[in-house]
């Protein structure tokens, strides 16, 4: 049976609080080891001071636990769809408040039909999305990965040294792909260490890609003129592989990819192919299937960084993320505004 916790912070030794309605006024489904990463003592406090807070693994689990008087429903990912038939099971629900950024893989038009508000802690993961693409883009640009690789793989060490062309940040131009909260987090980062940055975002216009410090260009006119493509736009249904062979072709011998966004904007196949001819490099943190198989040919190529979706999980970051949803929940049962509330016509444009 999937772990439950109820009552007063950890350690508090408190019993359930009073919530509006009878049973817990929120539920959060939070596995432990995921709730002691987020929720610190301050956090899981404000949360409490909000009303009676339930802890279960599994939203069936919850649900069995607190069937009805559930104002506020805390979620992570993993979330089944909320359908009609889920929702009618909490009749009192108010507020859906989201750890991570995303909520389009469970948010349904159910939910706002019925008076639910959400929100959610995208704003938590953007600095350290937008770090990783950094190191990221640092480490295509001085080769890291291929020394890397052929050093553990072995290599003579005149063989190793033996890199194409490394080039500096400064000076540099940069090609981004969406102005997403990570994304003009990314974009500031560069711009410091003195790269060039050229924009491709149908959302803003040139004035707006100027106050971020970047020059608004049509895509393949960012690809073709770019040392490094960073891709920060959403899964939507134009943006789906958006990225292909054609594309990928446009890129500078030498070019490196930065992928923390989502697997959806690249077709992979056209990205291993490119990657195998050697001409271009990549470092990515998200893939069409994952865990990506030991067998992925991503595996093998030298010139790859990869890392196991994991950009977004720092310590600090997590600890953000749960300290701005319990100040939300705080904020909605105080009948003070949601600093992060997502309308329904948000989910057209969000990742």
């Amino acid at each position: 049976m999937a772990a439950v916790s109820v009552g007063g912070p950890r350690g508090s030794g408190g019993g359930p609080g009073g919530g509006s309605v009878g049973g817990p006024a929120v539920l959060a489904i939070v596995a432990p080891a995921l709730r002691e990463a987020l929720f610190d003592a301050e956090s899981e406090a404000l949360l409490h001071g909000a009303g009676s807070v339930l802890f279960a693994e599994t939203l069936e689990e919850g649900l069995r636990r607190a069937p009805e008087g559930v104002a506020v429903l805390i979620t992570s990912w993993g979330m089944p769809l909320l359908t009609a038939p889920l929702l009618d099971r909490l009749p009192h629900l108010r507020l859906v408040a989201h750890i991570g950024a995303s909520v389009k893989p469970f948010a349904t038009p159910e939910l706002f039909a019925r008076g639910v508000r959400i929100t959610q802690a995208g704003a938590a993961m953007a600095p350290p999305v937008a770090e990783v693409s950094l190191a990221f883009t640092l480490a295509l640009l001085h080769r890291l990965p291929r020394f890397d690789h052929a050093l553990h793989a072995g290599a003579e060490w005149a063989d190793a040294e033996t890199q194409s062309p490394r080039h500096e940040l400064a000076g540099s131009v940069v090609g981004v792909v969406g102005a997403s909260r990570t994304g003009r987090a990314y974009i500031a980062m560069v711009r410091a260490l003195g790269a060039r940055v050229l924009l491709s975002d149908p959302t803003i216009d040139a004035a707006e890609a100027a106050a971020l410090g970047a020059t608004l260009v049509p895509l393949d006119d960012l690809l073709a003129g770019s040392r490094i493509l960073a891709l920060h736009a959403p899964s939507l249904p134009g943006t789906l592989r958006m990225i292909g062979a054609r594309e990928l072709a446009l890129l500078p011998d030498g070019a490196g990819l930065v992928n923390t966004a989502r697997s959806w904007l690249v077709d992979e196949g056209a990205l291993v192919a490119e990657l195998a001819s050697g001409r271009i490099d990549a470092a990515l943190d998200v893939f069409d299937e994952e865990p990506l198989p030991v067998g992925h040919p991503l595996r093998s190529l030298p010139n790859v960084l990869l890392v196991p979706h994991q950009a977004a999980g720092t310590v600090e970051g997590r600890r953000r993320q749960g300290a701005l949803v319990a100040s939300e929940v705080a904020a909605f049962r105080a009948g003070r505004p949601l600093a992060h509330e997502v309308h329904e016509r948000d989910l057209e444009t969000m990742a």
